[in-house]
């Protein structure tokens, strides 16, 4: 009786352990071109989302697709300004906050990926849409939300810049994640 009891235990937790790794690690990805790395490292990005056409200033933009009851896709951009260039992240958290309207920083995390140092961070509220050179409003975006990541690279600081309604933008959070968990250090 005990060892039928020890059986169910380990069992039980064998199987508590299958579902242990990230929730992301489920999502179907494409591994970006080797030409897209950028301060050392490579990344795989969501198949449902489509790659964009090259942009200024980007490493890599990608579309989300709109949710049911939003009729506006999102946006997740990669930035690489150089090494030493971009400044540091709290630097871009702030940023980042400062493009909403009475923005809420809802998470931050500090973490590792292999050996590489990420921070991520979401904030809601209404986006003001900068753009352009001087980063003008292009217009308030109420119930919106930006999934960020500075991820401190080999060859420089590199930022992955999610923003877009709030459904579509939780509804691509384990797929953000996902790109995230696949960023690796290139030889």
């Amino acid at each position: 009786m005990m060892r039928m009891a020890i059986l169910f235990l380990v069992a039980g937790l064998m199987f508590m352990g299958c579902g242990g790794g990230s929730r992301s690690s489920n999502v179907p990805m494409t591994k970006e071109t080797e030409d897209a790395a950028v301060g050392g490292i490579i990344w795989s990005y969501p198949s449902r989302w489509m790659k964009s056409p090259p942009r200024m200033m980007r490493a890599a933009t990608y579309t989300l697709p709109a949710v049911e009851g939003t009729a506006e896709e999102g946006e997740c951009a990669v930035f690489f300004f150089g090494a030493g260039q971009g400044g540091d992240v709290d630097l871009n958290i702030e940023r980042w906050v400062a493009q909403f309207e009475n923005g809420v920083t809802t998470e931050r995390k500090d973490r590792k990926v292999g050996e590489i140092a990420v921070t991520t961070v979401a904030v809601e509220g209404a986006f003001l849409s900068p753009s352009g050179p001087m980063m003008q409003s292009q217009g308030r975006k109420e119930n919106y939300k930006l999934l960020g990541a500075v991820i401190s690279a080999p060859g420089g600081t590199v930022f992955f810049k999610l923003t877009a309604p709030k459904g579509v933008a939780d509804g691509a959070a384990m797929e953000f994640d996902a790109m995230v968990e696949s960023v690796v250090a290139v030889p």
